[in-house]
């Protein structure tokens, strides 16, 4: 049973974490909506989840190091990794700019919509085991 339970509290935490970098992503595109040359971001959920998943958050590509005093860059790509991906424009601006502010904001509203479903289901899951615990 316990580990079922870190098992699906281990996905819910990395879905949550995933939506969290998606968050910051999408809301860097929207702050740089007016930027010249700026190339809006994004990432597909379900692979980045599934890495993080199938690696426990260690990405499997990293430098060799030949000294102690090198840096660790295991994590130094973050939640997201070589996941991101450029957006390929609608309509391309004058400036090369690839923002589209309604995309943008669709997306932002659908990650946050789906973050609180995250947060709803993790809630769902401790109340379950807070109940099973009390009725012992």
């Amino acid at each position: 049973m316990n580990s079922k339970l870190d098992k699906a509290v281990n996905y819910l935490h990395q879905a949550l974490n995933v939506r969290v970098a998606r968050q910051e992503l999408l809301s860097s595109n929207i702050a740089n909506a007016d930027t010249p040359s700026f190339k809006a971001k994004d990432i597909e959920f379900a692979n980045v989840l599934n890495d993080r998943l199938s690696s426990s958050g260690v990405h499997k590509t990293g430098l060799t190091t030949t000294s102690p005093m090198h840096f660790d860059l295991k994590n130094a790509k973050g939640v997201l990794g070589d996941h991101t991906l450029y957006r390929v424009p609608l309509q391309p601006s004058a400036d090369g700019n690839t923002v589209d502010m309604d995309v943008e904001r669709t997306r932002f509203a659908d990650n946050s919509i789906k973050y609180d479903a995250n947060l709803t289901f993790i809630n769902g899951q401790f109340r379950g085991l807070l109940s099973a615990i009390q009725e012992r």
